[in-house]
């Protein structure tokens, strides 16, 4: 299978194109590997195969960072963090961003936001899972411009959700698996929508977010004896049984968020683009490591699926990054086609003061050929040549005769 199609046929670059509605639906945690469709043997995927197979699936896109507000704040403002103001993991999206919701609507877009905000000024004495976030309010000024928002700050409560917004000014609590309540309020509101006027929206899920022991519905968690790790976990040992137990509840997380977005799509009316992707991975025991922030395919690289979009110099080994994710929505609501670079920077911009996150500041370039990662101070790192080397297990960093590989690099960092 190609790794990415042309969704439009060629004579769609010389029509005129109506405003089309677009949505994009963010998902968390959901690692560029853990699909059906990208090969992977634990994934039951078959909504996200069915779109992939219509529309584009880009298997070299990455974040432009490996941690859920770092990412959320630059994928909605197009702008980087820290230069987006979001320095610190606690830190809010500052008041008076400019994000897409602005754009869209300066262009003739109704929007709305659905689900998981994570960009709002935080408790940081409060536990991370739990209602204390889940219920906390974010105020209508701080809910990033959008017109219609309806959702919750963190919380990961992966079932039972608590929503307030535009229609529920106090939060109430819905019953139910969090991504099939939070998808089917969404296709309701936009299914409803008849006006003649597109919407942009963002349907934002937790999942497949640990808790990783939280039931999914009507999911059975695995058997952890039957998930097939990836070469590069360590055998033997508590990084072993610990990346089975944990994939156990990911991969049911994964099939039951899958079905979710297969009913989202499924119910939208015609004349959209839709978009799916995540803000990160996982990395599940590879090299030895949890959870995200590390400059590794596992944490770095996501799923991206583009139904109905318009891209120009679209071809197999395509690197995209979700940075870009809000100018290419611009181009699409204009009628212009999409066109990408041939690098991806990648960065870590603090290091946050959770269990197993990544040890350390660093920035980076991912190409489809090489991952360079720096240090804080500017030396190389890492360097990984991606396709000799899928699973990253050789770094080249020291090697002599990629001195110049990693000059080349650097200078796109």
């Amino acid at each position: 299978m190609l790794e990415a199609r042309q969704a439009l046929p060629h004579a769609s670059l010389i029509l005129p194109r109506a405003k089309p509605n677009i949505l994009w639906v963010l998902t968390t945690q959901w690692r560029g590997q853990a699909t059906g469709f990208a090969g992977d043997p634990n994934a039951r995927t078959p909504c996200l195969d069915r779109l992939a197979a219509s529309g584009v699936s880009i298997r070299n896109a990455v974040t432009p960072h490996p941690f859920g507000p770092f990412a959320r704040a630059a994928i909605l403002t197009g702008v980087p963090s820290p230069e987006n103001g979001v320095v610190d993991y606690w830190d809010p999206l500052p008041a008076g961003s400019r994000t897409i919701a602005h754009e869209m609507s300066a262009l003739g877009y109704s929007t709305a936001w659905f689900g998981k905000w994570h960009l709002a000024e935080r408790d940081r004495s409060a536990p991370l899972v739990g209602e204390v976030h889940a219920r906390q309010i974010v105020s209508e000024s701080r809910r990033g411009g959008f017109e219609f928002w309806e959702g919750f700050e963190s919380g990961f409560l992966l079932n039972d959700p608590w929503l307030h917004g535009t229609r529920l000014p106090e939060p109430v609590q819905f019953r139910g698996y969090q991504a099939d309540v939070i998808s089917g309020r969404a296709a309701e509101w936009l299914s409803a929508k008849r006006s003649a006027t597109p919407w942009f929206a963002v349907v934002s899920l937790e999942s497949p977010h640990p808790p990783y022991d939280a039931p999914s519905v009507k999911v059975p968690h695995r058997n952890p004896a039957s998930i097939v790790l990836d070469t590069n976990v360590p055998r033997g040992g508590e990084v072993e049984a610990r990346a089975r137990r944990e994939l156990a509840g990911y991969y049911a997380h994964i099939e039951a968020t899958d079905a979710a977005i297969g009913r989202l799509c499924d119910a939208l009316p015609e004349n959209n683009i839709v978009v799916i992707t995540s803000v990160h991975g996982d990395m599940h025991g590879a090299h030895g490591l949890f959870r995200k922030g590390w400059p590794h395919e596992e944490s770095v690289r996501v799923p991206l699926i583009v139904r109905g979009g318009w891209f120009r110099n679209l071809a197999p080994g395509t690197v995209a990054s979700l940075i870009d994710l809000s100018a290419m929505t611009r181009a699409w609501a204009v009628g212009e086609d999409w066109e990408f670079s041939e690098a991806a920077r990648i960065s870590m911009p603090a290091v946050v003061a959770l269990p197993h996150q990544c040890d350390r500041v660093w920035r980076g370039v991912r190409t489809a050929e090489w991952m360079l990662a720096l240090n804080a101070d500017g030396t190389p790192w890492l360097l990984f040549d991606l396709r000799a080397d899928p699973t990253q297990m050789a770094n080249l960093v020291d090697e002599p005769e990629y001195a110049m590989v990693i000059e080349r690099l650097q200078a796109l960092v």
